[in-house]
């Protein structure tokens, strides 16, 4: 009888010891210091798997991925994984530190009353550039002109890349053109690709992989891309000692905005860790971490108090009442919008 208690005992401990929480979410998109703390806390064990884009998540939990407790989609992935029947409702009542969120990031098209998803970090799509050539030169970045105007490029030529990106290339010149991010109007669609096609002589590249590098060694001066992509270069030239530094901010037309969000999945083996987790991840100092170690955007109000002096001061990271107004959301497109969109892309791309 001893030896079936003592083994029933010992069996209890490793299950105790094996309490998982199990995370999909985008590479390096939780500090670490921050998932030890949660697993002293919770006395848990944190296991991350990744993936490199929404197309990707969204193809692999439809395909019937089991195991996962939180999964952490852009904006346009939360409808298809609700329609799908493939997230549970939250328990707010679990999630005291909901009241933290900026209400600027609540209630979105993509999830009215946020029954499902919960904000967690974004990336805004602006310019990025050398902070001493561009100031040598005299140009206002604050435009979209910079990428787009024959007048400004011709100074620039073969110094400036685009992101290899339709929907976020086509969104910066409706925008540059006075319209809505997300127009679907073909009349507008087709302003928005023959202002590219000007532009595209004097670009260097449609590069969404290696501009980062290209930007930190100084090869490119002007760059289209992501705020966490311009953190990161800037911090590698500080590390490389460069005599310039990449600068970033956001356009006074407007900019796109991607919202990241914790939500539960439906059969998680661990619902009440997934809320515990979720909470945790509301608190202002564990918020902070994320955006102190990439520079990632932050909607949680509390967050701000914890995060280091110089990126608060970044508009990309911390947008004003008045930026924020101007930041869109992109929407998810299908059927003959998304084959329309396709082939003005093709007709971009493939112009002289």
């Amino acid at each position: 009888m001893k030896k079936l208690l003592l083994a029933l005992s010992l069996f209890a401990g490793l299950a105790q010891a094996e309490d998982v929480l199990h995370v999909y979410n985008w590479n390096n998109y939780i500090a670490p210091e921050t998932v030890k703390r949660f697993e002293k806390e919770c006395k848990c064990r944190v296991v991350q798997d990744y993936y490199g884009a929404m197309e990707e998540m969204l193809a692999k939990m439809s395909a019937g991925a089991k195991g996962y407790d939180i999964v952490v989609p852009t904006g346009f992935a939360i409808p298809p994984l609700v329609k799908q029947g493939m997230v549970s409702p939250l328990d707010k009542s679990k999630l005291p530190n909901f009241k933290n969120v900026n209400p600027s990031f609540l209630n979105t098209q993509f999830d009215k009353g946020n029954q499902y998803s919960v904000p967690y970090a974004f990336t805004t799509t602006l310019v990025g550039y050398n902070d001493k050539k561009i100031k040598e030169l005299g140009l206002d970045t604050s435009s979209w002109a910079i990428i787009f105007d024959p007048k400004i490029l011709t100074r620039i030529k073969g110094k400036v890349t685009v992101l290899d990106d339709s929907r976020e290339l086509f969104a910066a010149a409706l925008m540059y053109n006075g319209y809505s991010a997300n127009s679907t109007n073909p009349a507008e669609w087709k302003k928005a690709a023959e202002t590219i096609k000007q532009a595209k002589p004097y670009w260097a590249a449609f590069n969404t992989q290696s501009y980062i590098k290209e930007l930190t060694v100084g090869n490119i001066w002007v760059a289209h891309g992501y705020s966490n992509d311009m953190f990161q270069a800037n911090q590698d030239a500080k590390a490389a000692k460069r005599p310039f530094g990449i600068a970033y901010g956001l356009q006074k037309e407007g900019n796109t905005l991607s919202l990241d969000n914790m939500m539960v999945l439906k059969g998680a083996p661990r619902p009440d860790l997934a809320h515990r987790f979720i909470n945790f991840m509301l608190d202002g100092k564990n918020s902070s971490e994320l955006t102190n170690m990439i520079g990632s955007g932050n909607p949680n109000s509390a967050a701000a108090q914890f995060v280091q002096p110089d990126i608060k001061k970044i508009s990309a990271v911390f947008p004003d009442a008045q930026a924020m107004k101007k930041l869109q959301q992109l929407n998810a497109l299908e059927g003959k919008q998304l084959r329309d969109l396709n082939r003005l892309w093709t007709e971009v791309k493939t112009a002289k």
